[in-house]
């Protein structure tokens, strides 16, 4: 497929998106950014960190093959999430939450204790 030109994305109102790391890289260098923000040894900021920095690691290594291929798939087949325009939307999904729990904080300790039996099931009578 290497030179090809995707026509559709097969998905009903998803446009193709003919130069996706110009829209992508940015995403993921925000998303990247707002993470710094939270505290070092937080699992959220962790593990989004290394999603988004192997994703962006791959787009960049692609990239530079795509200079010479122009084949978009490349990006599809190495992150194997989805389409790039897929991708495009979930590095869109992710920086929104990530904005909202910089303000929601969600590693400060509550502001009173939970109830004892919160998380159990059956809920008690």
């Amino acid at each position: 497929m290497a030179g090809a030109i995707k026509k559709s994305t097969h998905i009903k109102g998803l446009a193709v998106c003919t130069k996706p790391h110009l829209e992508i890289t940015p995403l993921y260098n925000r998303i990247l950014r707002v993470l710094e923000k939270f505290p070092k040894d937080y699992a959220y900021r962790k593990e989004t960190e290394k999603l988004v920095r192997n994703r962006l690691k791959i787009v960049k290594e692609v990239t530079l093959a795509l200079i010479k291929t122009d084949d978009i798939q490349a990006i599809e087949n190495k992150i194997d999430c989805g389409q790039v325009e897929e991708l495009i939307i979930q590095a869109k999904n992710e920086l929104s939450l990530v904005e909202k729990m910089l303000v929601w904080k969600p590693w400060e300790k509550l502001m009173q204790e939970a109830p004892p039996n919160q998380w159990t099931w059956p809920p008690h009578k």
